[in-house]
C-alpha cells in the first residue's frame, strides 16, 4: 500500500473486495448445471430398467466408448431438442454406432416406465438413417432414487425438481469403455466434428477439457422459458473485473515510476 500512495489505495481494496465476491461465486456449489469430474469412474454396478423392464447394469453395457444423456422422458423443455440434435448429428458423423460408439440414455425421473423408454427408442432410431443396430442406442429408466442420484453425481449432472419438471443441464458426457469420464459436450446442439473427435479421445483414454465452458457461463437456463439465455450480468461482471484489474495494475505501474523519478 505504502508503494501505491495513501491516496490509491482505496483502488487495490476495491479490487481486492471485487476478486473476493468473484471467488466466493465461483467457489459456490453448483445446484443446476455441470460439476466436470474428468477421470472419475462411474458405478458400474448401478442396475437400472431397459425397455422391456428387464433388469440391466451398467456393467453389461458398457464395453465400448458411451455417449451418455440423462434426460427425463416427459421433458417440455431441452430433453427432446437435444436427442433430436443429437440423432440429426450422428447421421452426419462417419463412426459406425454398435461399433465404434453406443449411447446410452437414462431417465433421472423416477416415474419414468419403461414402455414410455420403448417409445422413445422406437422413435430415435427411426431418425438414424445410418446402419445402426438398436442395441447401440438404450434407454433406461430406475424407480430407485438412489440409483439415479449415483450415476447422477458420478458425472456431476447437477438437477433440481421444480413442481412437476426439473431444471436441468444439456449435456452429452462421454465415457470410455470401461466407464470413466472423458468429456463433456455442452448444450442442446453438437457439431459432427466435435462428437467424433471426443469418441475418438475417449477411446484413447484421454479426459479432454471442455472447450465451451465460456458457452455454459455466458449461458443460463431460464426454467420459465424453458431455454437457454443470455447472462449479460455475468459477463458485464467479468468484464468489469477486467478493467478494474487493468486500471489498478496501471496505477501501480505509473506510482511505482514515480517514485523511482522522485528517489
Amino acid at each position: 500500500m505504502r508503494l501505491l500512495g495513501a491516496k490509491n489505495s482505496w483502488v487495490i481494496a476495491f479490487l481486492l473486495s471485487c476478486l473476493g465476491v468473484c471467488g466466493v461465486a465461483a467457489a459456490a456449489p453448483v445446484t443446476v448445471g455441470v460439476e466436470e469430474k474428468l477421470g472419475q469412474q462411474v458405478p458400474t454396478q448401478l442396475t437400472f430398467n431397459d425397455e422391456s423392464g428387464q433388469p440391466v447394469t451398467l456393467q453389461a453395457l458398457l464395453g465400448k466408448t458411451t455417449i451418455l444423456t440423462l434426460v427425463y422422458y416427459e421433458c417440455p423443455g431441452i430433453c427432446t431438442p437435444l436427442l433430436n440434435n443429437l440423432a440429426d448429428t450422428l447421421n452426419r458423423v462417419d463412426l459406425a454406432g454398435g461399433q465404434d460408439f453406443q449411447i446410452i440414455t437414462i431417465s433421472f425421473d423416477p416415474t419414468d416406465v419403461p414402455a414410455v423408454a420403448a417409445k422413445k427408442r422406437d422413435n430415435y432410431l427411426k431418425q438414424i438413417q445410418r446402419p445402426m443396430p438398436a442395441t447401440a442406442w438404450r434407454f433406461l429408466t430406475a424407480s430407485d432414487t438412489n440409483a439415479i442420484a449415483a450415476i447422477t453425481d458420478a458425472v456431476g449432472f447437477r438437477y433440481q425438481k421444480t413442481g412437476k419438471d426439473f431444471n436441468h443441464p444439456g449435456v452429452l458426457t462421454i465415457l470410455s469403455a470401461d466407464g470413466k469420464v472423458m468429456r463433456y459436450l455442452l448444450g442442446t446442439s453438437f457439431l459432427p466434428f466435435d462428437i467424433k473427435m471426443a469418441v475418438i479421445e475417449a477411446g484413447k483414454g484421454k479426459p479432454m477439457p471442455t472447450l465451451n465452458r465460456m458457452l455454459a457461463f455466458c449461458f443460463s437456463y431460464d426454467p420459465e422459458g424453458r431455454k437457454y439465455v443470455f447472462s449479460t450480468l455475468k459477463v458485464a461482471g467479468v468484464g468489469t473485473l477486467a478493467v478494474l484489474a487493468c486500471f489498478g495494475g496501471f496505477l501501480f505501474f505509473v506510482t511505482r515510476k514515480r517514485k523511482e523519478h522522485q528517489s
